[in-house]
């Protein structure tokens, strides 16, 4: 039974609700593309899907407004999958089961996928109106824009007509969004050997745990804990002290999520059995009091557990260890140019292994094309120290702020309207595809604006109701004031 849609604006929360319906996993949208399709057969709009998965819904002007200029909206339909330990759901099947709390909906142990489904949902409202005024639109719906940005890359030239691209992928209500950072992944391979297990050994399982996660890019400003880090700082402390051997690391998910959770499986001699657990309860009260401010729930534990199969070669352990720990993390430079904007920053984002290697994934952000260069190099000198395999992904540009757009200042002044107050206007850190969209559009005039969005790309994201409705009443007034054609 649907709850959504007894919110305002109820045809945005009721396509929201049904759009939570759909696995959409990234790289896995199959079932959301169908979706899409059938949405726009069932309500005879003109539709359009490219080789990559991209979907063009198109909509004719209402009657008196058919000489403004076409836009496009444009939102991605893949989404986060994050899911607390303790939640038993698989993204590939089980709907998303959104919930009402007070001033905000959010999931059950899962993520939401506000991100970027409320955008998705109000292109799909504004597709079905009949009494909402507008000239001629375009809603554009890409696919994986939270793994690597595929389907902004792989758009034609020439998919969509619109001169004026309007980005539903904004977080923060209120505030207009005209800049974005590029990025860039580095990704570290270290081949390692399986050694038996020392006779005399006990095996020890360490996590961390209760992190708040978040965006590598809105968030990364924040001083919140990264797993990762966190707890190979044990692990680097008790290989030097307790000659602790390492036998499993599993930490992070997603390349553009602050790791929440790590776990290792390691040995160490049986003296140390009691001495390690001491040193590890001081070093969780250490940690507990640097991060008080930031990550308040935080959960380390350490607890016995079987024999491995085998450890790490101490050759491969010992480079591992050493490269995470001196990999940067955070914020590397803030913006000169527009106060309080992180310019550059780097992501420990996972630690995987498989029975023949283990994989770093690191993310790289920077405004300024360059710095990002800089940074990803900066992190690939650790890891090649480390003899590691290192290599790069494409990369993404960044979206540079244009302060004289025309659709910013419709835009600007419809909020004043609306709302009686100033909007902020300012670029953002995390990245958004207009930088790839500027690339096949050159003269593209764009804006990216939304809703607010809090704990995004982790199990706490949760949308603030009051702000669906404004983002929503400003979206249909920046439509009905577009500038006429020339």
């Amino acid at each position: 039974m649907k709850k959504l849609n007894l919110l305002e604006p109820s045809k945005v929360w009721e396509y929201f609700e049904d759009i939570c319906q759909v696995p959409r996993p990234s790289k896995k949208e199959e079932k959301i593309i169908h979706f899409l399709v059938d949405f726009a057969k069932k309500h005879n709009l003109e539709v359009a899907k490219d080789d990559i998965g991209n979907v063009l819904i198109k909509k004719e002007a209402t009657p008196g407004f058919e000489n403004l200029k076409s836009v496009v909206l444009q939102s991605h339909i893949d989404m986060v999958c994050e899911k607390n330990s303790d939640t038993n759901h698989n993204f590939d099947r089980d709907p998303i089961k959104p919930i009402i709390d007070g001033e905000w909906v959010k999931a059950e142990g899962t993520t939401l996928g506000a991100d970027d489904g409320i955008g998705m949902a109000a292109q799909m409202a504004l597709l079905t109106s009949d009494d909402i005024e507008h000239g001629p639109i375009e809603c554009l719906f890409t696919v994986d824009e939270e793994t690597g940005l595929t389907g902004a890359f792989n758009l034609n030239e020439g998919f969509f007509d619109s001169q004026i691209l309007l980005n539903l992928d904004s977080e923060d209500e209120g505030e207009l969004f005209i800049g974005c950072a590029g990025g860039v992944d580095t990704l570290a391979s270290f081949k390692y050997d399986k050694q038996p297990v020392p006779a005399g050994y006990f095996a020890i399982k360490m996590k961390v745990s209760g992190l708040k996660g978040g965006h590598s890019g809105d968030d990364i400003h924040k001083g919140l804990g990264n797993a990762n880090k966190i707890l190979n700082r044990f692990i680097w402390e008790a290989a030097n002290k307790y000659e602790l051997k390492l036998a499993a690391f599993d930490g992070g998910n997603l390349r553009n999520a602050i790791a929440r959770e790590a776990e290792a499986i390691a040995v160490v001699p049986a003296t140390y059995k009691e001495p390690i657990r001491a040193d590890f309860n001081i070093f969780f009260h250490d940690v507990q009091m640097e991060l008080k401010a930031t990550e308040p729930g935080i959960r380390m534990k350490l607890e016995s557990v079987d024999s491995p199969d085998y450890i790490i070669d101490a050759s491969t352990q010992k480079r591992l260890i050493n490269a995470i720990y001196a990999c940067p993390h955070g914020v590397i430079e803030m913006s000169r140019d527009i106060e309080g904007l992180v310019e550059t920053s780097t992501n420990l984002a996972s630690i995987k292994m498989n029975g023949e290697e283990i994989t770093v994934t690191t993310s790289q952000r920077s405004s300024v094309e360059s710095a990002k260069e800089d940074v990803a190099n900066m992190v690939n000198s650790v890891f090649s120290l480390a003899r590691a395999e290192v290599k790069h992904s494409d990369g993404y540009p960044g979206w540079t702020p244009n302060t004289d757009s025309e659709i910013l200042q419709v835009t600007r002044d419809s909020y004043v309207r609306l709302f009686k107050k100033e909007p902020i206007v300012r670029a953002i850190h995390a990245g958004l595809e207009c930088g790839l969209f500027l690339e096949k559009y050159p003269g593209m005039d764009m804006i990216s604006f939304g809703p607010t969005i809090r704990g995004a790309h982790s199990p706490a994201e949760r949308i603030n109701i009051e702000t669906v409705k404004m983002f929503w009443d400003h979206l249909l007034d920046v439509l009905k004031n577009i500038p006429e054609k020339e």
